[in-house]
């Protein structure tokens, strides 16, 4: 008999954001020094008052509460408090990072079948957690002339179908950097009460606004209280990713519940990262404007840099430390796997993340790729004069006639 995997393991799609890690370590067995604008993964030091909390671990390394220990909850409820968001300790829950978070949300709020409302491009890894959970994507598009804000209540009206349960919105906006403003979540959320919708809001970046901004956390809309539920990290704010923690925060008691009961499937979110968490409770805000003010920096450097390319398009990023930048090439994945191939400048080249995956739509995003700004100042310059030099490099390969592909200064 033939052996067959399930419909939902064959739908499962590769992560376009890792899925070129083979050709960047091929790159690197040769010698070459890939330049990472691919992955949110920062270059700061994870604060010195969380690694110092290992040296207090136990003896023996003990299954925690399902919806973590009390110091845990204590110091994520602490942070909520200094945002002027006050939660009770059974309404947030420790996960196994944001990613847990956002897996539980979907599975909670909706059905098998149900249909999720969120604008394009998003962050890529939803459709993963839409797959497991049998949801199906419904994207509206946003524009980069627009700077990639939320599009007319009138299309989210028409997108609206009888199984819609739930609109999901990532703000500051992985990958575009859109911070959306006070009257765009006021509108959303009205259309989510008008129609009984759940509004889950991946807020991991809220500390990553730039120019005066402020990101304003769904909890703190008036009467959200029935249908917000925030999904939220360490991973970012702190430069953590690696310990996987993140949260699931909403007053509604019955989504609370649900996520609660999966969280005993899973027994409990890591022990060793809720020990690490607690440390940020030392951290004054000194620490986030300091975090805050260098990739402002590096993203000024990366923008100026790029906007002086012939041909390349982007709006300046309104947070986060991600920005999708069309470029003048016809296929951007292939670009970003050519630069991995074939592509060198004193010995480096630059890896990116093809922007195709972030959307849901055929067919958009093939010109465009979304760029992390998450390395130091210097890294970034070279990065910058890489492209400079690849992009035309490219166009020259890739044009009709052409053979073979063109390795630069090598």
């Amino acid at each position: 008999m033939t052996l067959r995997i399930s419909e939902r393991g064959r739908r499962m799609p590769a992560s376009p954001i890792r899925k070129l890690m083979p050709l960047a370590e091929e790159a690197k067995r040769q010698g070459v020094r890939v330049y990472h604008l691919n992955i949110g993964q920062p270059d700061l030091e994870t604060p010195a008052s969380m690694r110092a909390k290992l040296a207090s671990a136990p003896s023996i390394y003990a299954y925690s509460p399902s919806a973590g220990t009390a110091d845990c909850l204590a110091t994520l409820r602490g942070y909520y408090r200094r945002l002027g968001l006050e939660l009770a300790e059974d309404e947030i829950i420790a996960t196994t990072g944001g990613s847990e978070a956002i897996l539980f949300a979907m599975m909670a709020c909706a059905n098998e079948g149900d249909e999720v409302l969120l604008p394009e491009p998003f962050y890529t890894n939803y459709v993963a957690f839409a797959t497991m959970a049998g949801l199906r994507l419904v994207a509206l598009r946003t524009r980069g002339e627009d700077g990639f804000h939320l599009p007319p209540l009138a299309e989210w009206e028409a997108a609206l179908g009888p199984r819609t349960r739930l609109v999901v919105l990532c703000n500051p906006n992985n990958p575009t950097g859109t911070v959306y403003r006070r009257d765009e979540l006021d509108a959303l959320a009205e259309f989510c009460r008008r129609h009984g919708l759940f509004l889950v809001a991946d807020e991991v970046y809220r500390e990553f606004v730039y120019d005066g901004r402020e990101a304003t956390s769904v909890l703190g809309l008036p009467g959200c209280e029935e249908i917000a539920v925030v999904v939220d990290s360490l991973s970012k704010r702190y430069s953590a990713c690696g310990i996987r923690l993140g949260c699931l925060a909403t007053r509604n008691r019955e989504v609370y519940g649900a996520c609660l009961r999966m969280a005993q499937g899973r027994l409990s979110p890591p022990g060793l990262a809720q020990l690490v968490a607690t440390g940020a409770a030392e951290l004054g805000p000194e620490y986030t404007a300091g975090v805050v003010a260098e990739y402002e920096a590096r993203r000024d450097v990366l923008f100026r840099g790029l906007g002086e390319i012939p041909g390349v398009f982007l709006r300046k990023p309104e947070g986060a430390f991600y920005f999708v930048a069309r470029l003048p090439v016809e296929d951007g994945e292939d670009f970003a796997a050519w630069l991995l191939k074939e592509f060198r400048h004193e010995g480096a080249t630059v890896m990116v993340a093809p922007a195709q995956g972030f959307y849901a739509t055929p067919g958009l995003g093939h010109d465009e790729v979304r760029i992390a700004y998450v390395l130091k100042k210097d890294d970034l310059q070279a990065a910058v004069r890489i492209l400079a030099r690849a992009i035309p490099a490219y166009r020259e390969a890739r044009a009709p006639g052409a053979v073979g592909a063109t390795r630069a200064d090598r």
